[in-house]
């Protein structure tokens, strides 16, 4: 009896372990905004946000932390310590919450122009890759999303066809036109 309880208890601590390291792990979120500053020396990237606020980034370069981060987005982004697209619309991928943000990554936006538009989930599509949100004017917005488009979701930076937001919730999209059709290059909530 003992040697069966000395395996049930190992047992379980395996599982705690198991649990804890995974716990551990960092989400990666996402924002978009205009890098205003690239400090090597510091190794900060300062980023004017979509909402009008100011963030400063630590670059993760040195981390070792395990991070929550889609191979798919991440495939399409450059490390932090190699961007050096100062002045640059970019999404910013990070970990950490307000002052202690970290950098993971970046992901230039392009020339533009870009469109911000915020308003009401009206419809999102996944099968015809469309958003579609009414602007506080009452006009309504359609926005292809492809295999470009981000999200920041509830868990954490996704491809855009992962939103999760429900009709009624308040969107920010930052698109451009692609190829003749307005695309969402990034969507958060409002």
């Amino acid at each position: 009896m003992t040697k069966f309880a000395l395996r049930v208890c190992f047992l379980a601590l395996g599982f705690c372990s198991i649990s804890l390291a995974v716990s551990a792990q960092e989400i990666v979120h996402a924002l978009a905004g205009t890098v205003t500053a690239i400090d090597s020396t510091r190794k900060t990237i300062t980023v004017t946000t979509d909402d009008g606020s100011e963030g400063v980034f630590k670059d993760a370069t040195d981390s070792h932390r395990s991070i929550e981060f889609s191979k798919i987005i991440r495939a399409e982004t450059t490390p932090a310590a190699n961007f050096k697209a100062n002045g640059m619309r970019a999404i910013v991928f990070y970990y950490g919450m307000d002052s202690q943000r970290t950098v993971v990554a970046m992901r230039s936006l392009g020339a533009g122009p870009f469109e911000r538009t915020t308003g009401s989930l009206v419809s999102f599509n996944r099968g015809t890759h469309t958003l579609t949100i009414q602007k506080p004017s009452g006009e309504r917005e359609t926005f292809h999303i492809d295999a470009q488009s981000i999200a920041e979701t509830s868990a954490g930076a996704a491809e855009g066809d992962k939103l999760d937001a429900s009709n009624g919730d308040n969107l920010r999209v930052t698109s451009a036109t692609v190829n003749g059709v307005k695309t969402a290059l990034f969507i958060a909530p409002a």
